[in-house]
């Protein structure tokens, strides 16, 4: 076989020819499904995203596949990071390159990855989880899982109610685009996030605005929204979106957390699932396993990768200091605590384009760790 070469190019230089040589590769590829893969994401992600551009993998003359991706320094990382939920080469089945052979080609002091879907024995597998309707449709997942999880889904029930009792009856809205009611959602992910000492992705500007202009546009099957739950005349929950095709990808939920014992934001789900389906959509992905919720909602998962690449040299060395900070303040708690230490520390630096933001972001992260580590400390009894 002959060996993987590589251009890096701007995402807006691509000719027609290889946009439409990207979408039969998308066709012919359903581990690609995904609108994370699609073209239109790429685009627009690459007006937003600073440092933006696109590999293009060829071997003998021939091109075999695109990357979308961004530059951080040295390092790189998927379009759109740390938001892009799926990511790998797009190319035609039996002639995706490795990861380790795109890794080598892109020449990279480190590629940072959550979600790889493509061949490679680098990293760790996650799992991210769907809701796949059958013949039954909405109403046939609804009765199989009630059947299954009873308890669960009377208890959302008796919440529904409940809060129609007190605030007024429930409207849930989907295939809203209004701004304003966008800016109210990154408000709410914004107050969670200081919360509960996460880093706060939006707080750099240009994520905030990719949201903003996927939610302009829209075509040939591709596009974002939200849906909304209002009881009575208060809103309470807002759900943003991709879809493309008949998948539907639930991206940034939130909910207004004086209400959390209604559960405003898992009646939204489920409403929006019943009012896309009738529009023809049939998988909903609800991104990487963990919430409670998820494990009684979703009959279907998927395996990714979860890897970091580094090219040997006192580059990567270096680009490691942010990352032997955050470990340092979490303590020795295994590896559990140094995964969620590369998460926080691949967030930071895909979200803030300067040297001295990235460190700043670290070292408020690595604070954020120690306080943890000292309170989990003080409440073991003695």
């Amino acid at each position: 076989m002959a060996p993987l070469k590589v251009d890096i190019v701007g995402i807006d230089t691509l000719a027609d020819t290889q946009w439409a040589m990207w979408r039969g590769m998308l066709a012919a590829n359903p581990g690609l499904a995904s609108p994370y893969f699609r073209p239109e994401f790429a685009r627009i992600a690459g007006r937003v995203s600073p440092g933006a551009a696109v590999a293009v993998f060829s071997r003998g003359g021939e091109t075999v596949g695109f990357f979308p991706h961004q530059r951080r320094g040295g390092a790189m990382q998927p379009l759109a990071a740390p938001m892009n939920d799926y990511h790998g080469v797009i190319a035609f089945p039996g002639a995706v390159p490795t990861l380790e052979e795109a890794a080598e080609a892109l020449g990279a002091t480190r590629l940072n990855l959550t979600a790889w879907v493509g061949p490679t024995g680098l990293g760790e597998d996650r799992r991210t989880v769907q809701v796949e309707l059958g013949e039954g449709g909405y109403d046939g997942w609804y009765a199989e899982r009630r059947a299954t999880h009873g308890k669960f889904f009377k208890d959302k029930e008796r919440a529904r109610r409940s809060m129609e009792a007190e605030l007024g009856p429930i409207r849930v809205e989907r295939g809203l685009r209004d701004p304003v009611l966008l800016d109210w959602l990154i408000d709410l992910k914004r107050d969670q996030y200081r919360r509960t000492s996460r880093h706060d992705i939006f707080a750099c500007g240009w994520t905030a605005e990719l949201l903003h202009a996927l939610l302009r546009e829209e075509g040939d099957g591709f596009g974002a929204s939200m849906a909304g739950l209002w009881a009575g005349d208060r809103l309470t929950a807002v759900e943003y979106s991709l879809h493309a095709g008949d998948q539907y990808h639930f991206w940034f939920p939130g909910y207004e957390p004086s209400l959390a014992r209604c559960s405003p934001g898992i009646l939204l789900s489920m409403d929006t699932m019943r009012l896309a389906a009738e529009r023809g959509y049939r998988t909903f992905d609800f991104g990487f396993e963990g919430e409670h919720y998820k494990k009684y909602f979703c009959n279907g998962f998927k395996l990714v990768r979860e890897a970091m690449v580094l090219k040997p040299g006192l580059g990567a060395t270096m680009s490691q200091a942010a990352v032997g900070a955050l470990n340092l303040a979490g303590g020795d708690r295994g590896e559990r605590l140094r995964a969620s230490v590369r998460r926080r520390w691949a967030a930071i630096e895909a979200c803030e384009t300067t040297p001295g933001a990235r460190m700043k972001g670290a070292m408020q992260a690595a604070g954020a760790a120690l306080a943890k580590a000292r309170a989990t400390a003080n409440r073991v009894p003695a």
